[in-house]
């Protein structure tokens, strides 16, 4: 039986958070021609279809998964900055946890490695709303290497968009699914699961 909490309505805020985003994100997802605005509205529906559910899912956390990106890749603590100002604290303070850097300049961004290794340590103590944000952001993109990855005009290809290889990018998925599983009851966590279980066995 799913927990009863207060019903949610976006408001004006959600559309200034969409229109932010759009100015933001310009770019396009790796590798690809697709608009970075269908991974940050995915991110958000993903997020809103966890409503009803054992966290509590409030306009505040909708708008920081449709910002999870804009300090990390937009300019980081500065881009921070701007958040907080137009969207609160509790928005900034979320968008900080789901970044694996606040360097202002790409060339001044740590490894990958420890860039990754930061995130996952901070995950075992972010508050829960942060970790719901965080299983729907790798969902949405798990989900996407591995529709590309059974794609026959892309199929293993997929993995040259990436800083590392698939042995890497699935030992971060590993970690991240440990994580999720000790920390948070969610079927974003189980669906997470299954497609991390189908790309181990598409890249065998």
């Amino acid at each position: 039986m799913t927990e009863q909490h207060p019903d949610l309505l976006l408001t004006a805020r959600f559309t200034v958070a969409v229109d932010y985003a759009r100015r933001v994100h310009t770019e396009f997802r790796k590798g690809t021609r697709i608009p970075y605005m269908s991974h940050l509205l995915g991110v958000a529906s993903l997020v809103l279809s966890e409503t009803g559910g054992k966290v509590p899912v409030t306009e505040d956390m909708v708008i920081a998964a449709l910002l999870h990106d804009a300090a990390e890749d937009h300019g980081g603590q500065p881009r921070l900055d701007d958040v907080e100002k137009e969207f609160g604290p509790n928005v900034a303070r979320m968008v900080e946890g789901l970044s694996d850097t606040l360097a202002a300049d790409h060339d001044q961004k740590e490894g990958w490695e420890e860039r990754k290794e930061a995130y996952l340590a901070r995950l075992k103590t972010e508050p829960l709303d942060v970790l719901v944000i965080s299983v729907a952001d790798k969902l949405y993109n798990s989900r996407a290497i591995l529709d590309d990855l059974r794609d026959p005009l892309v199929g293993s290809k997929v993995w040259e968009r990436f800083k590392r290889g698939p042995e890497k990018q699935l030992w971060y998925f590993h970690s991240l699914l440990d994580i999720f599983q000790a920390r948070l009851n969610s079927r974003l966590v189980g669906e997470f699961g299954r497609v991390v279980a189908d790309l181990d066995a598409a890249t065998r």
